[in-house]
Formats: C-alpha cells, structure tokens, sequence
C-alpha cells in the first residue's frame, strides 16, 4: 500500500470513527437546504428570513400577519401549532386546527410553513402541513423523535438545547442525517446563563465556529436568544454580519394581545426595520437579504 493510499484509509478510518461524521465539515462544500415548492435556499450567499407570532392563536389575527410579512417580501411563515410550555395551565397552541390555519396562510401568500413537532408520532400529521419541520430546543436530545424526522421527507430546523454543547448540536443533527435526511438546518437560539436581565445568552462565537465544525446552514433565532423586543434587532444584525445564513423571528400583529412572547416579539413597523437592516448589513459584507419583490392584496 503506498503512503498516499495509506493515508486515505487513515482518513477515511477516522471519519467512520467520528460521532457525527455526516454533519462534520471534512472538506464538504456548504450545504444549501431548498424549502417548500419555491425552493427558497437557506445557505449558501443569501440570508433568509423566517418570521411570525410564536403561536398560532386563531386565523383573523394569523392571516393578517401572513399578509403583511408576505408584503415585506418575507418568504417564510413560522408560527406554533403545538406549543411546549413550561407551565402545563400555559396556552398549548390550537393542535390540527392550527396546522389547517397555517396551510391556509400558505395558501393565501405563498410563503413556506415552519412549524414545530414535539412527538415521533406526531411527524406524518406535521408533515402533511408543513415545508419545515421545527425541533425546539427541550426536544433536542428526543432521539427518537430526531431518528422520526430523517424519513418525513421535509427539511428540519433543529434548534440548540438551553444547555446543550455544540457537539451535543452536531450530534443531534447526525441522528436525523444518519436516519437519511440530508436537510438540516440549525439554529442557535442562546443558552441559559446566570444573567437575569435577558432570557438567554446569545452565544455569537456559534456562528463562524459551526461554520468551521459542519457544512450545514446555521440560523439564529433572535427573539429567544434576547427576550426583550428592544434586543432583536441589535442580535439580529449582530449575527447577519457574523455569517449566519438566516434568521426565524417572532412577528405579531400586536404583540401586546400575543398569548405567548408578545414581550419579544417585533409588530409589524419593527419587522419592517429589521429586513432594511438586515439588507444593509448582508450588502455590506457581500451577501444578500432574500426577499420576494411581490405583495399580497389584502
């Protein structure tokens, strides 16, 4: 065997060794992760924006948010039909009736649907609904959910546990990879620390560190990682300019009446504020917002 081919195996060896040797970067081109009939691309040189209230909370108010986003030339809804919340008495989300409002809101706009799944049972349902399946952070380590998705034939947003490492990350999105999706995308959402003045610490170093450790697309969701409207948009920019490749915002069209994190979540003004500064800073350093440059009719 000669030295070149011995090396190769050596490589090859370590890979099959590595605990998530198909999210692990090896030389491996970014992966661009294509949503919904639009193949709207999440990586690559665009920045993507994933906006909505947290949960569905009933159509009049979901239908009239998926209008104005879609307006701004927002091109992804997100939005709760099944909620896990840390109080049982908390407001849980509205089940299939909120699926069925969101593949209305798809269907009025155009905009793809993101969505959160919290069982292994739950993914067909899920499914049927929606263009991105949403792993939130209490179900990262829920492997048997994770080994769920990697059939249900729908990109997955898997986001960071409260407390989770960055390996522990990467190694949850190795079992939805190892299951056979290739579509995964991940989302740094802030870690639980100490500080009793934001909800979470925004861990920045995240961002070019994945982009170093994997070739999947990374997002931030700003909302969680602050808590408090007054920090998303500072975050958000913040992590734009750091090379995230996306962003998944909590909108609502009055966030004062919001039942889940109308605290953080941005009204409509905001969210406009936001995409401009979002395209000036993903300009700035040679990428661009993706933005559809049509509108709804109300």
């Amino acid at each position: 065997m000669s030295r070149s081919t011995s090396s190769e195996a050596t490589v090859q060896l370590e890979l099959e060794r590595h605990p998530y040797r198909n999210a692990v970067r090896n030389g491996r081109p970014d992966t661009v992760v294509h949503v919904g009939e639009a193949r709207i691309p999440i990586g690559g040189g665009a920045v993507a924006v994933i906006a909505g209230p947290c949960a569905v909370e009933g159509r009049d108010t979901l239908l009239a948010t998926a209008r104005a986003l879609s307006g701004l030339g927002v091109r992804m809804l997100r939005g709760g039909a099944f909620k896990p919340r840390t109080s049982p008495h908390s407001f849980q989300g509205l089940g299939h009736e909120g699926l069925e409002l969101l593949a209305e809101a798809r269907e009025l706009t155009g905009m793809a649907i993101v969505t959160e799944v919290l069982s292994p049972e739950e993914v067909p349902l899920v499914a049927r609904y929606a263009d991105v399946l949403q792993v939130g952070t209490r179900n990262m380590a829920n492997y048997r959910l994770l080994q769920a998705l990697g059939d249900c034939g729908r990109p997955v947003l898997l986001k960071r546990g409260m407390a989770a490492t960055v390996e522990e990350l990467l190694c949850a999105a190795e079992y939805v990879l190892a299951a056979g999706n290739p579509d995964v995308i991940l989302c740094e959402r802030g870690i639980r620390s100490f500080e009793p003045l934001v909800r979470n610490a925004f861990d920045l170093n995240v961002i070019p560190l994945l982009a170093e450790l994997t070739h999947l697309p990374v997002i931030v969701d700003p909302s969680h990682a602050a808590g408090r409207v007054d920090l998303v948009h500072g975050v958000s920019l913040g992590a734009v300019a750091a090379g995230a490749h996306g962003l998944i915002v909590e909108v609502h069209e009055q966030p004062g009446a919001a039942l889940v994190d109308g605290g953080q979540s941005l009204d409509l003004a905001g969210a406009a504020r936001l995409l401009d500064g979002v395209d000036a800073v993903a300009g700035a350093i040679g990428r661009r917002l993706d933005r559809a440059a049509h509108t709804v009719a109300a």
